[in-house]
């Protein structure tokens, strides 16, 4: 089996490497094997800070160049997010093969630099400038310490741990989810079934929605709010007194069956100062309610017989008469009794 290149110093990102400047780290060469290529990589092991937990490397250095990622988190450098966000923030298509023999032989070349600069993809997000701004709303400001933290004691947990004030593990409960526990390192290096991915997908894509609907609209004969989350305590005087004081109403609509109302103003600058000062959240009666930004009516098609013509009136439309009614003089095919088989020999 090849061995991978030796290096002086891992591919580590600011929140792996720790706060403390003078860390120092231990050196063993071809120690483990690197857990994407099974191939034997230099290991690096050191201590974050005061405080935290040891942590070393899980993957090679060719590895970590081909995805530009942090060789312990297993994150992208340069935004500190899962490789899956990453992906498909800028419509990155994974190239390390899966299978093993594919994978050697693809590595083989990577690390031979056989492989051109221009084949492999653009991490920088350059030619993707919506994917680019939304990894930089989505990435953190600062190092995120707490990851490097000791991880919680699994006798703790069942109240047996007798080490005390000894015990080099968080004496603590697990809180939040505990699907995001189920990580594979496979999985995030490649951006497949990602617990964290997924979830961070989920909330930009909630954002993104709860933004588009904030914005609004281009169309400007929309002067209504759409208002969601209502039960059967608010009346419509008290919407009307909510509503009322950023700009002359036109009506209110309360539906009997439904949860929603509809508040009219009489213009556009009435209507978009209370959408700024209610599309965040609103409360009425003690009652979070939800606010949008209404819809355009639909057209519906406009059938013949209601289009105009030029002189301004409405176009006529002539209906042929069904066949055999008086004054139809229409022969058909049919009618003809040489066709039908009633030829005489």
């Amino acid at each position: 089996m090849a061995a991978a290149d030796d290096t002086e110093f891992p591919i580590l990102c600011e929140t792996c490497l720790g706060e403390n400047p003078y860390v120092r780290m231990t050196k063993e060469s071809h120690g483990k094997e690197c857990k994407i290529c099974t191939r034997p990589f230099t290991i690096f092991r050191w201590l974050p800070g005061r405080g935290m937990r040891y942590k070393k490397t899980e993957i090679c250095t060719t590895c970590a160049k081909l995805k530009n990622v942090c060789q312990t988190c297993i994150l992208d450098l340069e935004h500190g997010l899962p490789v899956q966000v990453r992906d498909s923030a800028l419509s990155i298509q994974d190239s390390v093969p899966k299978d093993d023999a594919n994978r050697r032989d693809y590595l083989a070349r990577a690390a031979g630099g056989l492989d051109t600069a221009d084949a492999r993809p653009d991490f920088s997000g350059s030619a993707q400038p919506a994917g680019r701004d939304m990894l930089r709303r989505m990435a953190r400001k600062e190092p995120y310490y707490k990851r490097n933290r000791a991880h919680i004691c699994s006798f703790f947990v069942k109240g047996i741990c007798t080490r005390g004030n000894e015990c080099p593990y968080r004496h603590e409960m697990p809180q939040g989810d505990p699907e995001l526990a189920k990580q594979n390192i496979v999985d995030r290096y490649h951006g497949n079934n990602d617990p964290v991915a997924r979830r961070m997908l989920a909330r930009s894509a909630e954002s993104t929605k709860k933004n588009s609907l904030a914005r609004p609209p281009d169309d400007k004969s929309i002067t209504s709010l759409f208002v969601m989350g209502m039960d059967t305590t608010i009346t419509q005087a008290m919407l009307t007194e909510f509503f009322a004081p950023y700009g002359d109403l036109k009506s209110i609509v309360v539906p009997s069956k439904g949860n929603c109302a509809f508040v009219n103003y009489k213009n556009r600058s009435a209507a978009e100062t209370a959408a700024a000062a209610a599309l965040d959240g609103c409360t009425v009666n003690n009652k979070a309610l939800r606010v949008v930004w209404g819809r355009a009516r639909p057209k519906g098609p406009q059938s013949e017989l209601h289009r105009t013509n030029s002189g301004g009136s409405p176009a006529t439309t002539t209906i042929p008469l069904p066949p055999g009614a008086p004054g139809d003089s229409t022969a058909y095919p049919s009618q003809d009794p040489t066709a039908m088989g009633a030829v005489r020999r």
